[in-house]
C-alpha cells in the first residue's frame, strides 16, 4: 500500500509547456504515472508527446477526472496556479515551484485548507510510491524500490541519499515524500507520520529534517505519543552558524533556537534513533528494525 499518490491518481501537470514542466512531466509518465493533461493558459488545444493541453484547470479536470496536480509555474504566478487548482476540486497539489514569497505561501495554505485539499511543497521534490509506479515530482525514480518503509524529508537531495542506502541495503519504500523547506509548507512531518503510522504495509518510518523552526521538535512529541513503528530521524545542519540561512529559506538558526541539537536532543527523547551522518541514514534503519525484531 501507498500514502498520498498511486495507481488510481490521474495527474495534470500546470506549466506542462515550460522546458522544466515538460521533461518532469514525461519522466513521471515513463515511470509509469497516470498523466491525463497538462495547463498553459493561451496552450489549449496543443498537446505535449500526446499529452492534451488545457487552457484552464477547470476544463483540464472536467474532461480527464483528475484528482491531483504537480505544478511548474513560476514563483511570481505560482499561487495563482495553486488557487486555481484548488478551486477547480483538485484533491492533491504538488507545488515544485521554489522561490515563492512567504506572503504567498501563506495564501496558498489558506486557499487550498478552506477548499478541503492537501498541497505538498512548495519548494518540494514532491512525492513517490514505488510499488504503486507513481511519481508526482522531479526525483529520480530508479533510485527506489518497493518496500515497507515510509520516507518524509525537509530535503530533497538528502531524501535521494536516504532512499538511495535503503534501496541498496533491501529496504524498499511504501512511500517517499518531500515536504520542502520553506517556512509555510502544505503538509508537515506531523501530517506524513500520521499517514505512515496509519499505513499498514508501513513497517517503519525516516524522518529527515534540518535546522530552523520547531517542526521536528513537534514531529517528534508526536511520535512519541502516537507513532508505535520504529522512527529514524537525522537533522542537517549541525555547523551551520546563527543567522543565516542555509539552503532552504527555512534553515535558519533565529534567536539561538532551531539547532540541529536541540532537535536531535528532541527526537532521541522521543524514543526515535537518530543518524549521526547522512552516511549512517541506511544503517541505522536496519539497527532499528533488528532492535524492534
Amino acid at each position: 500500500m501507498s500514502i498520498l499518490v498511486g495507481s488510481e491518481t490521474r495527474v495534470i501537470t500546470q506549466g506542462i509547456t515550460g522546458e522544466y514542466g515538460r521533461l518532469h512531466t514525461l519522466a513521471c509518465r515513463e515511470y509509469g504515472t497516470n498523466i491525463v493533461a497538462g495547463v498553459t493558459p493561451g496552450r489549449g488545444g496543443q498537446d505535449v508527446e500526446g499529452i492534451p493541453v488545457y487552457d484552464t484547470m477547470v476544463d483540464a479536470r472536467e474532461k480527464t477526472g483528475a484528482n491531483c496536480t504537480m505544478i511548474f509555474v513560476p514563483a511570481a504566478f505560482a499561487a495563482d496556479a495553486v488557487e486555481e487548482a484548488a478551486e477547480a476540486g483538485i484533491e492533491l497539489i504538488v507545488c515544485i515551484t521554489e522561490g515563492i514569497a512567504a506572503l504567498d505561501e501563506a495564501r496558498m495554505k489558506r486557499v487550498v485548507t478552506a477548499a478541503g485539499a492537501r498541497m505538498i511543497g512548495p519548494n518540494c521534490p514532491g512525492v513517490i510510491s514505488p510499488g504503486a509506479k507513481c511519481k508526482v515530482g522531479i526525483m529520480p525514480g530508479f533510485i527506489h524500490a518497493p518496500g515497507k518503509i515510509g520516507v518524509v524529508s525537509r530535503s530533497g537531495t538528502l531524501t535521494y541519499e536516504a532512499v538511495w542506502q535503503l534501496t541498496e541495503l533491501g529496504l524498499g519504500q511504501t512511500t517517499c515524500l518531500g515536504i520542502g523547506g520553506d517556512p509555510v509548507i502544505g503538509t508537515t512531518h506531523i501530517d506524513a507520520m500520521q499517514m505512515f503510522q496509519e499505513d499498514d504495509e508501513t513497517e517503519a518510518i525516516l524522518m529527515i529534517g534540518e535546522i530552523g523552526g520547531t517542526a521536528e521538535e513537534e514531529a517528534s512529541q508526536f511520535v512519541k505519543d502516537h507513532v508505535t513503528k520504529p522512527v529514524v530521524g537525522f537533522i542537517a545542519g549541525r555547523t551551520a552558524p546563527p543567522g543565516k540561512r542555509m539552503g532552504h529559506a527555512g534553515a535558519i538558526i533565529a534567536g539561538g533556537k532551531g539547532t540541529a541539537v536541540e532537535k536531535m536532543e528532541a527526537m532521541r527523547a522521543a524514543g526515535i534513533a537518530v543518524a549521526e551522518s547522512p552516511a549512517d541514514l541506511g544503517s541505522t534503519m536496519v539497527e532499528a528494525l533488528a532492535a524492534r525484531a
